[in-house]
């Protein structure tokens, strides 16, 4: 069986100096490699997930043993695993959802090593008012939450 770590450092050699970044890798019993990449700015191309795929290819020895490699972007339902995901999409609409299983969406904002925040509206009963729509800011230490995932918005 291939190793984890070994792939894990031949693709984060390869993209050291670019502002691609490592959100996954992982093997299977069967020798099923797949590596997740995203990148700080914009969208990962095919072209970048071919290349890498082709570096990882040649830096693993398919007569020693066989496998399956796939190199891919995160798709849209995928939760975020590492804090480059959180930095990237700072300012966009994500689905947070709790340990305590509530689901929030709203504004990510103030990403930090321990945590991050979102901009929240939700409607409240207002004393002497009714209901009203209130917006406010929830801080979120990485612990408490199940997933993040980005909102996409079709226009």
């Amino acid at each position: 069986m291939q190793d984890k770590e070994h792939i894990r450092e031949i693709a984060g050699g390869y993209i050291a100096d670019s502002d691609l970044f490592i959100v996954d890798v992982k093997v299977s019993s069967t020798s099923r490699i797949t590596v997740i990449i995203d990148k700080s700015s914009g969208s990962v191309t095919v072209s970048e997930c071919a290349l890498l795929s082709r570096h990882i290819e040649e830096h693993l020895d398919r007569d020693k043993e066989d496998f399956e490699l796939q190199v891919s972007s995160p798709g849209l339902e995928m939760p975020f695993l590492v804090h480059e995901q959180y930095i990237k999409n700072e300012g966009r609409d994500v689905e947070v959802i709790g340990k305590d299983g509530i689901k929030r969406k709203g504004v990510l904002k103030n990403v930090t090593p321990g945590g991050f925040e979102i901009e929240y509206t939700a409607t409240k009963k207002v004393k002497g008012k009714g209901k009203e729509r209130v917006t406010e800011d929830i801080s979120y230490n990485f612990d408490e939450v199940k997933g993040v995932r980005a909102v996409v918005k079709f226009k």
